[in-house]
């Protein structure tokens, strides 16, 4: 983030307009990106499956659950996005700041604790910046859309063994060792029966998925930030 946007932040962070536009894009984001994406993750979740993408359910059903998933996300993305430029406003630091990435990694992790934000966000914070200062100004929506495309990739490829053992933990057979919760130990087996392409299957679909909400997601989230903030200053 550029040195005058970060000023800009720090003037209206502690106003309850700048919090409700937070809040709303971060809502109408988290919508967006599970109406579009969510039989994508379900296809994904069943190609990971120790059953087999056919037995797991193959294509039927892929839409089943959509419409209170977008309704639950709203809520969860606007208090993520509240939280993170909360953060990250609380850790002000000079753009040029070493401390830049790890400010951003911080902020990703009081909004959200896993791994993938972790990896994500200050990748989609040094690119807007990156991109800000070849163009030398800040960046317009579609292309913190495109960061965030390169960052949602990025972070879905070297996620993607944790996320196999979430899946094999969720789907274990009640009372086997891989069911008691334990990563490493799901890591482990899929390492065993089926090597390093089992600790990377669904990448791919896992990849594009995440690579277009990311696109999707932080694309509207400053779209809308946009426009929210427009209309206010217009009714002002």
């Amino acid at each position: 983030m550029l040195w005058g946007e970060c000023l800009a932040n720090a003037k209206i962070i502690g106003s309850s307009s700048s919090a409700l536009r937070r809040m709303m894009a971060g809502g109408v984001a988290g919508a967006s990106v599970d109406l579009i994406l969510f039989p994508l993750d379900t296809i994904k979740t069943r190609l990971q499956s120790p059953q087999g993408f056919y037995k797991a359910g193959g294509f039927r059903g892929i839409y089943a659950g959509v419409p209170s998933a977008a309704i639950g996300s709203f809520p969860n993305a606007a208090a993520f996005f509240l939280t993170y430029e909360y953060v990250k406003w609380c850790l002000y630091t000079d753009s040029s700041s070493y401390l830049m990435p790890v400010k951003h990694m911080l902020a990703a992790s009081a909004g959200e604790v896993i791994p993938f934000s972790l990896v994500q966000f200050p990748l989609w914070e040094f690119l807007k910046a990156l991109w800000s200062w070849r163009q030398e100004h800040v960046v317009d929506s579609w292309q913190s859309a495109v960061c965030g495309a390169f960052a949602g990739g990025f972070a879905a490829a070297v996620t993607t063994p944790l996320d196999v053992a979430k899946t094999r933990i969720m789907l274990a057979k009640a009372g086997s060792s891989v069911a008691g919760g334990n990563v490493l130990s799901a890591l482990r087996g899929v390492w065993q029966s089926q090597g390093l392409a089992g600790l990377f299957s669904g990448v791919f679909p896992r990849m594009a998925s995440i690579s277009l909400g990311g696109f999707i997601f932080l694309g509207a989230y400053d779209q809308t930030r946009c426009l929210l903030l427009q209309v206010g200053r217009e009714g002002s």
